[in-house]
């Protein structure tokens, strides 16, 4: 066990090297989408993202890695699925897609495959849970908006809080 440990600590210094960079990246891309949360303050919507993503303290650093993975999955695949913006450069989500895969790339390679079957029997189910459902409700949320400027522009703002969540489950990496 303190062999798979030392191995798991190497591995999550190098998601944090390379990591923080591509995480950077992804929130200077949202940043540059179109549109004024202050112009759509009528559509705003609490997604209400889980509490457990707010406190990243409660984690210990290997089920960080696994809860990254699936925000980072689950904001892919919210860009992925219902993408139709005609404000936004396409480019840009294009790139923000691409640095969102290389990151599920990154952690599933090192860290995620070696912890999923762990994370099946634990109570970090019951997070991964309420995480696809905050995602489903801003899936449906889009759905509701009919995919409007101002749904999206709600839905970037609330992405790019994503990553600050993500950034202090990294930090919780590197403690």
């Amino acid at each position: 066990n303190i062999i798979y440990f030392l191995y798991y600590i190497h591995f999550i210094k190098e998601i944090c090297d390379i990591g923080l960079y591509q995480l950077e990246e992804c929130q200077k891309l949202l940043k540059q989408l179109n549109g004024r949360l202050a112009d759509c303050l009528s559509d705003g919507m609490d997604f209400k993202i889980p509490k457990e993503i707010k406190h990243p303290q409660q984690f210990q650093k290997e089920h960080a890695a696994f809860v990254i993975y699936e925000m980072l999955k689950d904001i892919f695949h919210v860009f992925k699925k219902g993408y139709s913006n005609p404000d936004w450069n396409n480019t840009i989500v294009t790139d923000l897609l691409h640095e969102l895969h290389q990151q599920m790339d990154l952690l599933n390679t090192t860290v995620v495959e070696k912890l999923r079957e762990e994370n099946k029997r634990q109570a970090y189910s019951i997070i991964i849970l309420r995480l696809k459902s905050y995602y489903v409700r801003i899936l449906t949320y889009l759905e509701a908006k009919e995919y409007s400027s101002c749904a999206w522009t709600v839905v970037r703002d609330e992405l790019y809080w994503n990553f600050s969540f993500i950034n202090r489950l990294t930090d919780k990496f590197q403690n």
